[in-house]
């Protein structure tokens, strides 16, 4: 067995833990598991096991707690908005699996994450071109998605007369205008008042009804993910009082880097490179054998399988099941399965939508940017209402001052 991961048992002896807190730690992604050699017992990740021994013997003081507090799983604030659990991700105590699947649109969903009631952000008209500030870069398709969004928002900004006002109703109206606005950008077309998976799905796939339903799916489900790093990064700098577009922006940037929304293109590499293989399955056994990931496939806070790709998954089998392009992606899953013991997460599932329909990468992220965008403003419409300051500390574990006296540590940080 790798000596990297060791059984439960073990794990549970070193941490003094019961086997129920060892699995606690796992759904909250501190500590990652995997198949076991007989696939049917699980092993843990040494690594994260000795990390959680460090910090229980270390003691957890005020100061220590604040730093460790951004790390993955342990909570860095309040928040109303969403909750992960192992059955999926729940938005304001509605399970977004159940409403992707019961016909929930993004708006509707954006709706709910904002906590609108009875106001309705998206009842007014969206002007259907782009104004001329943001003509060119808008209608430019050499740019990237998320490039000519990160381009053309800062601009739109400059339109808004009341982009800094305190009116939650004129915050959200603002907020309905700019998911609409951020997904026309990022699919190149030009906005308007349909919704956003029609618009969309217009674009990539007219005249075909069932491949728009599974992209309303896929936008419900990429909404919101509680504070993953653009969601957190957006929040930040809505707690400056920078106005939405500005959060926006950041929420881009974050998602830009590939380790964020780079997770989508990987997979659809990973599926069209088996499947140009003489063997899918030799294909993916082989890159996890030589220590390779398989991008797509297995996901830290859910590590009995993405409850959000599972019922995406089942869509796309209702939709496609018979297509060759989904028996081959069928193959690809089945051997990812075979090999690691790992199920799709939802990085696959968006770039399985695009296969199966003959689409490139770039939708897949375009649907994620989408998507998403309805939770960042979410947590910018909470983090502004709070009226309050993220500014966490920083622990310091470099060089000490060559004078040790309280004078050589210069005057506290007032920022």
């Amino acid at each position: 067995m790798d000596e990297s991961f060791i059984p439960a048992p073990r794990a549970c002896e070193l941490l003094g833990i019961s086997p129920a807190t060892l699995y606690a730690y796992v759904s909250r992604g501190l500590v990652q598991s995997r198949p076991g050699p007989d696939h049917r017992s699980r092993v843990y990740r040494r690594s994260d096991i000795d990390k959680l021994l460090q910090r229980k013997r270390a003691g957890r003081g005020a100061a220590r707690g604040a730093a460790q507090s951004l790390d993955r799983g342990l909570p860095v604030m309040e928040t109303r908005i969403s909750q992960i659990r192992p059955d999926g991700p729940w938005y304001r105590g509605q399970s977004a699996v159940a409403l992707a699947r019961e016909g929930a649109t993004l708006e509707d969903t954006a709706r709910l994450l904002w906590d609108c009631e009875g106001d309705d952000p998206f009842d007014r008209p969206l002007a259907g071109e782009w104004p001329d500030t943001v003509r060119a870069v808008a209608g430019d398709d050499r740019l990237p998605p998320l490039e000519r969004a990160m381009a053309a928002i800062p601009l739109l900004a400059l339109e808004v007369r009341h982009s800094f006002s305190a009116s939650a109703s004129v915050r959200r109206g603002i907020a309905a205008d700019l998911l609409r606005q951020n997904a026309a950008l990022v699919a190149g077309v030009s906005p308007g008042d349909a919704p956003v998976h029609l618009l969309l799905a217009r674009h990539w796939k007219p005249r075909d009804p069932r491949f728009a339903d599974l992209v309303r799916a896929a936008l419900v489900l990429c909404a919101e993910h509680e504070l993953n790093v653009s969601a957190f990064a957006a929040r930040v700098v809505a707690s400056t009082g920078a106005h939405l577009h500005a959060t926006v922006c950041t929420g881009l940037a974050a998602l830009s880097g590939p380790r964020h929304g780079g997770a989508t293109a990987r997979a659809h590499a990973l599926v069209a490179e088996a499947l140009a293989a003489p063997s899918p399955a030799d294909h993916v056994a082989a890159r996890w054998q030589r220590g390779d990931d398989l991008p797509g496939f297995g996901h830290a806070l859910y590590p009995d399988g993405d409850p959000r790709a599972a019922a995406l998954l089942e869509m796309l089998r209702e939709a496609r099941g018979r297509s060759p392009a989904m028996r081959g992606l069928e193959q690809v899953i089945a051997a990812a399965g075979e090999a690691s013991g790992q199920r799709p997460n939802i990085d696959l599932l968006l770039a399985a939508l695009c296969h199966v329909h003959g689409l490139p990468a770039a939708p897949a992220l375009v649907m994620f940017a989408a998507g998403r965008l309805a939770g960042w403003l979410a947590h910018a419409l909470e983090q502004q209402a709070s009226g309050r300051l993220i500014r966490p500390r920083a622990r310091y574990v470099g060089a000490e001052p060559a004078a040790a006296g309280p004078e050589a540590a210069g005057p506290a940080a007032v920022d």
